[in-house]
């Protein structure tokens, strides 16, 4: 349920909708705004790299997941609320809000996590990922058509498309607090707290602990080195992909929309399936599998001339972006001790985040210095994933579980 509520957050404020907005209205379409929102995200990336593991390790030590998933949704919500006062000009406001609401969901998705080795057994991990990734697209459906009903209603109240931005804001805003209930309800906190005389500074304790360790985790690290690169074109795809469809492919707001309604359908396929297929086939070979899809999409827009091959190649976006990124979690958390999962979600973030940073800026950095070349910089995203391959090519899958649960634990 938490899946399906903090998933509006990324459909209609990163990919579909308020990245377009501040790029044609509230930076009205300057040569630098598309660079400036991809460092406007990157900067709130660089905060979380430096708290995820600090927020990590000490909710592990207090097992205080809940409570500190409680207080990243409170921001994120609040922050996403806040947008709705950008306007043209309002840069600042703007930036500033992206990176509080940003900052707030990106910790909150680490933390939910976290939960994962405690709900599913290690052979299951795959599937449970699975449900969590599908529901939650179905939560971004929600919230993205709540947003196009706002939106197309807008002459009907006297106003433009771009005048109607705000309120979906507001929408995504509520859905998202009201989504998330069931989880702060519901779902109980297992993890046993560390004794009250060793918790003193107990976050930078396990955390040095962790880095004396590297080389029992290796194929852990390898994850982590795999996930920077392909994490970097999926943040890439996420954050640019309304901007590509309206400055390429010439996409109006409510058509962009609608894209990335089919796209949130496919991904939620993508992930339900390959949640099962990755506890069959293997987590490592899935995630292969769909870092070769990533590369087929990348080809396909590079080449898209007409509507037609772009709804093509967002589709396989879809498929690859549910699949890969249920994928991710379920290897992660098949690498980790139970007991340290918040810690090891935490560095999952720092590699996500660094990668949420590499990739927008480099695709705005391609952009500015061409001119204004989304096609170059669509075909520069493609990289990310070959170099992802080749670090997924050291993991071994046994080696890396056992790691984590050696033979003489129970």
């Amino acid at each position: 349920m938490y899946d399906f509520a903090n998933s509006g957050y990324t459909t209609v404020v990163l990919t579909a909708v308020f990245n377009a907005y501040f790029v044609s209205t509230v930076a009205g379409n300057a040569p630098w705004a598309t660079f400036a929102w991809t460092v406007a995200l990157g900067a709130s990336y660089a905060v979380v790299m430096a708290a995820g593991p600090v927020v990590g390790a000490w909710a592990d030590a207090h097992a205080a997941k809940k409570r500190a998933l409680a207080a990243s949704t409170v921001l994120c919500v609040a922050g996403t609320a806040l947008l709705a006062g950008a306007g043209p000009g309002d840069v600042g406001w703007a930036i500033a809000f992206i990176v509080v609401s940003n900052v707030a969901y990106s910790l909150g998705e680490n933390l939910t996590a976290a939960f994962l080795p405690e709900l599913a057994h290690p052979g299951s991990v795959g599937k449970v990922s699975g449900w969590g990734w599908s529901l939650g697209y179905f939560g971004g459906i929600l919230s993205l058509g709540l947003c196009l009903a706002w939106v197309l209603g807008a002459p009907g109240r006297g106003s433009t498309t771009a005048q109607a931005v705000p309120g979906t804001m507001l929408i995504t805003a509520a859905v998202f607090a009201l989504a998330s209930l069931p989880t702060f309800l519901l779902l109980r906190e297992r993890a046993v707290p560390v004794p009250p005389a060793q918790s003193q500074s107990h976050a930078f304790v396990r955390l040095a602990r962790t880095a004396r360790e590297t080389a029992r985790y290796r194929d852990l690290l390898a994850v982590f080195a795999c996930g920077t690169f392909y994490q970097a074109g999926v943040a890439t795809v996420i954050a640019l992909a309304a901007i590509y469809a309206e400055q390429v492919m010439g996409f109006q707001t409510k058509d962009t929309i609608l894209l990335v309604l089919a796209v949130n359908v496919t991904a939620a396929i993508g992930a339900f399936a390959f949640g099962y297929a990755q506890d069959r086939i293997g987590k490592v070979r899935a995630l292969r599998v769909t870092l070769f899809a990533w590369l087929a999409m990348i080809v396909v827009a590079w080449s898209a001339t007409t509507p037609a091959m772009f709804w093509v190649s967002a589709n396989l976006a879809g498929l690859a972006m549910g699949s890969s990124q249920s994928a991710g979690r379920a290897l992660v958390s098949y690498f980790s001790p139970p007991e340290r999962s918040a810690e090891f979600f935490g560095m999952w973030g720092v590699a996500t985040r660094l990668a949420s940073i590499l990739g927008p800026v480099t695709y705005g950095a391609v952009t500015w210095i061409t001119g204004g070349n989304h096609r170059l910089a669509i075909l520069a995203t493609g990289v990310f994933f070959v170099v992802a391959i080749a670090f997924l090519a050291a993991v071994d899958e046994r080696r890396g579980h056992a790691a984590a649960y050696p033979p003489t634990e129970p």
